[in-house]
């Protein structure tokens, strides 16, 4: 069965950090962009993090930009994101997903693959 499987989220008090983990299963994530969404209550999902596993290329949204950074354990097939000085905003649910096209991964348009999503919730 192919699928994409979130974890590493959690309670954590503003200034702390976490570390979310995307595995694949039933396929390979050497050919895909592996990226990283979230939406909060109310709000529109929106991109965090995009990492292309051909080259190495990264995005990050603005907001995220110095805090987060995303890479590959190649040992494991897993992508990470490791988030640092979170924030209460940054409080939401965040998806894996991968594709093949770099492009609709950015956008979060017609994205192959998607996660069931890992709660983050940032609060003292």
């Amino acid at each position: 069965q192919v699928q994409l499987v979130e974890s590493g989220g959690g309670l954590v008090q503003p200034g702390g950090s976490l570390r979310l983990s995307c595995a694949a299963s039933g396929f390979t994530l050497d050919y895909y962009a592996i990226g990283w969404f979230r939406q909060a209550p109310g709000k529109e999902r929106e991109g965090v993090s995009c990492f292309s596993s051909s080259d190495g290329v990264t995005y990050y949204a603005d907001s995220v930009k110095g805090r987060f950074t995303i890479s590959r354990d190649n040992a494991k097939d897993t992508v990470l994101l490791q988030m640092n000085s979170l924030k209460p905003e940054d409080t939401a649910v965040y998806y894996c997903a991968a594709d093949q096209n770099w492009y609709a991964l950015v956008s979060g348009t017609g994205v192959t693959y998607w996660g069931k999503g890992a709660l983050v919730t940032v609060s003292s």
